[in-house]
Formats: structure tokens, C-alpha cells, sequence
């Protein structure tokens, strides 16, 4: 790796954390630089207000060798998950919709046609999907998806393209309620009750359901919304392609769509598990509460939130196609979200969340 791929861009928020802490976050960054992995966006913040931290290392556009900003922005992916599970609980809490209503009685007579042709609508609830429980085949696992998304990279695609695409290419992956399978379909299926119900786009009834913006985070934006979202958008990779001129519709409609910064996440999670999203706190517990099934799934998964072990230690996190990951610790009442241009690959958390976390502890000592 030429010396400009170490160039550094660090952003201190507040007076909290001390020089040699943000030495060390640095030191963490820059050891998961690589040749496959040009970038690393980075944030940390506590419960409390005291820590805020803000990284990135390496280079955003290769072909130029600018290096990345704290603040820029990223597709965050399925990370767009979580806000569309939390804008489908809010709804309920609304009484919209319940969650064991049959899908049959949300879905738009088009959608519910095509889907009719391979699922009984009348026994797959909204909870059901909000747990990737629904027995969806997900539209991304036919091989059709990604050689068209890789020989086509700016095709168009549509809500309706991508459910035609996981009727016509699978099938359903068992009963309603019998198993966790991770559906991007499914989520695709949400979003279009979010519009339906606010008569908004996505990105509008997230935000009003959501109240994003009465929180301050106003560069989360579904793609194309806001044009200085946009202009931050920094450049992911994929097995060393430059997926910047992709078209956003392959990953839009519910499964993900969001621009996001690493900071603002945090802002999400900790508005998420601070009280500040729902009226009740029984609708957290709900969202957190892990599905059960005869077979142990791959993903202790709730809605649109799962549970992983970092350092040990218990934490509620979402990851993202393009490198993405934020999670919430909390016996630590940490929030910390990152982004790898070119992914981590191979292991459930983001290596960078251990080394972090050891660095913290390692300011601590005397």
C-alpha cells in the first residue's frame, strides 16, 4: 500500500477523550487498512455524553487518492433495517396496523397477486417478517439479481422487479413461523407499508415516523433526497470494484436505501435505546425480543436488531452489505458504528469494534 492510502482525517468531538485515547482509536483504524479494504469510517460515543469520537483513515476514490472524511456519508445497506422495523412499531403503537395482522390485509393488490403465487398470505404476519420468519426466499440469492446488478450496475430497478425476481426464481424456504431465514424481501414488503400509511415516500415516513430530523440527524437520507448527502457519499468497493455509479435501486426499497455518517448512527442507536423513538418502552423489548424456533438460526435476530458478543460482553447491532456496522454495548453504554469501504468480511462483528473497545480499557490503566 503507497504511504497516501495512511493519510489521516480525524475529527475530536468535545474535550473528552484525551490524546493519547484518540492515539490509540487511531493505531485500531489504521491496522484495518488493507489492499482489499482502502477505508475505515469510524465512530464512538457514550450513553452519558462524555466520550464522542469521530475517525476515518485511508482513501475514499482510489483513482484519485483523496482520503476520507469523518463525516462522509455511506450507503449503510440493510442497516436500513432497523429504521424500517422501528417505523413498522410505531405504526402499531399508532394502531395502524397490528403485528399479527395477516400481510394479506397491507399489501397493495398488485404485490399481493404476484406473492399469492407462492405464499399463503393469509398465515405470514407483519411479525413474522419484521423476524425474517416469514419463509420469504430472499430475491438477492437468485443468481439473476447480481448479474444484473454486475453487468448492468446503473439498471433501474423497482419494489415490484424485486418480489417478481423472488417469486420467479424461488421458493418459499418453509411454513410461516418456522424458521429464521434472512430476507431482504421481506423488508422490501415493509417499506411499501410505510408509504402506504404515511403517503409519503420511504425516506418522508421514516422520517416522520421516526421524528429523524427533530433528533438533528439530517444527513440520514434515503439516496437522492438530499443533495449534500449525496455529494459526501464516499466511494465502496466490492471484491476491488468501485461500486460508486451503481444505480441505488438494487438495495432501496426497505432492505436498505440510507445515507448515513458514522456519527449519526450512534445518534440513532442511542435515540433508539434512550426512550426517544417509541411512546412505550414495551415496544423496545419487543423489538429486541429474540424469535424462537425448533432449529437455532444463524442470527439471534428480534426486529430489524440482533445480538452479537463484543469482547464479551452482550450488544444490540445491525450490519450492512457495503462494510457497515453499528452497535450498542450495554453494560459499557457505548454506541459505535463503522464503515469499511471494502467490507471486513468473515467474522459476525467488525473487527474493529474489539480493538476499540481494548484501547478504551487500555486509557484506563494507570
Amino acid at each position: 500500500m503507497k504511504p497516501i492510502h495512511l493519510l489521516l482525517s480525524l475529527l475530536l468531538l468535545g474535550f473528552s477523550v484525551q490524546p493519547t485515547t484518540a492515539q490509540n482509536f487511531n493505531q485500531a483504524l489504521q491496522s484495518e487498512l488493507s489492499a482489499s479494504n482502502p477505508g475505515i469510517l469510524f465512530s464512538i460515543h457514550s450513553g452519558d455524553g462524555k466520550l464522542a469520537w469521530s475517525g476515518a483513515v485511508g482513501i475514499n476514490d482510489l483513482s484519485l487518492g483523496d482520503s476520507l472524511q469523518a463525516g462522509q456519508t455511506f450507503r449503510i445497506a440493510s442497516v436500513t433495517k432497523t429504521y424500517v422495523a422501528a417505523a413498522i412499531l410505531r405504526l402499531m403503537e399508532k394502531k395502524v396496523l397490528r403485528l399479527d395482522d395477516p400481510i394479506s390485509k397491507h399489501l397493495s393488490p398488485t404485490h399481493a397477486a404476484i406473492l399469492a403465487q407462492d405464499y399463503d398470505l393469509e398465515q405470514i404476519t407483519i411479525a413474522q417478517i419484521l423476524r425474517h420468519s416469514a419463509g420469504f426466499f430472499d430475491h438477492t440469492h437468485a443468481p439473476e439479481f447480481f448479474e444484473k446488478v454486475f453487468s448492468v450496475p446503473v439498471y433501474e430497478w423497482t419494489r415490484t422487479a424485486q418480489i417478481q425476481l423472488g417469486v420467479e426464481k424461488g421458493e418459499a424456504v418453509g411454513p410461516p413461523g418456522g424458521q429464521f431465514s434472512y430476507s431482504d424481501m421481506g423488508y422490501v414488503i415493509l417499506g411499501e407499508l410505510i408509504e402506504t400509511y404515511t403517503g409519503k415516500s420511504l425516506d418522508g415516513g421514516i422520517k416522520e415516523l421516526l421524528g429523524l430530523e427533530k433528533l438533528g440527524l439530517i444527513q440520514t437520507d434515503f439516496e437522492g433526497i438530499d443533495s449534500k448527502t449525496d455529494q459526501l457519499r464516499i466511494h465502496q468497493y466490492f471484491q476491488g470494484k468501485d461500486t460508486y455509479d451503481f444505480s441505488p435501486t438494487m438495495d432501496y426499497f426497505g432492505g436498505g436505501g440510507i445515507l448515513s455518517t458514522t456519527a449519526e448512527l450512534n445518534g440513532f442507536f442511542q435515540a433508539l435505546f434512550q426512550g426517544k423513538i417509541f411512546e412505550n418502552p414495551s415496544t423496545l423489548a419487543l423489538m429486541l425480543e429474540s424469535g424462537s424456533y425448533a432449529s437455532k438460526p444463524k442470527l439471534d435476530y428480534g426486529m430489524g436488531m440482533y445480538r452479537v458478543k463484543v469482547n464479551g460482553l452482550e450488544a444490540y447491532c445491525h450490519s450492512g452489505f457495503w462494510g457497515t456496522q453499528v452497535l450498542y454495548i450495554p453494560k459499557l453504554d457505548l454506541y459505535l458504528s463503522a464503515n469499511y469501504s471494502g467490507g471486513w468480511g468473515g467474522k459476525a462483528v467488525a473487527p474493529i469494534f474489539e480493538k476499540v473497545v481494548n484501547a478504551l480499557e487500555e486509557s484506563k490503566k494507570p
